[in-house]
């Protein structure tokens, strides 16, 4: 991880959205929906790694994360409202639809996974003020079987 790593999390009760990333290269080098006990795992790791900030969604689970992670490094609030009908739109343009599903409106498909990472990305993207490239493949479906599991 580059010095200067910033990372995002859409907290949730059952399942946070969460992304890294390397601003220097406007990147998003990885990607998780993850429960909030690996959600924590994921960010002490990449604390160890040296991630110099997080940006929280200021939804309903931001208190606590905010309380537990503040006094180890930079946390900034960010205003969640719209981002999950934007995350849904921008899910279809990171992987977009195939096969008959291409024939349909975005506007009535639904994501065939959580997509809390997306959340999480244009939770960042906002407290940037620029959008980010994913250059993270696609762990982020991987992660979100461990939440429905």
């Amino acid at each position: 991880m580059s010095s200067g790593a910033v990372a995002a999390l859409d907290p949730g009760r059952n399942k946070c959205g969460l992304v890294l990333s390397d601003p220097a290269r406007q990147r998003i080098v990885a990607a998780a929906v993850a429960t909030p006990e690996h959600t924590e795992e994921l960010l002490e790791r990449w604390l160890a790694d040296g991630l110099a900030a997080l940006v929280l969604g200021n939804g309903t689970g931001s208190g606590p994360w905010r309380q537990r992670l503040d006094s180890r490094l930079s946390v900034e609030l960010v205003d969640e409202r719209g981002t999950t009908l934007a995350a849904r739109q921008r899910y279809w343009q990171l992987e977009p639809p195939r096969g008959w599903r291409r024939l349909l409106p975005k506007g009535l498909l639904l994501p065939p996974r959580d997509f809390d990472d997306v959340v999480a990305q244009l939770l960042l993207e906002r407290w940037l003020g620029h959008p980010l490239q994913r250059s993270c493949g696609q762990p982020a479906q991987k992660l979100a079987r461990t939440v429905n599991e």
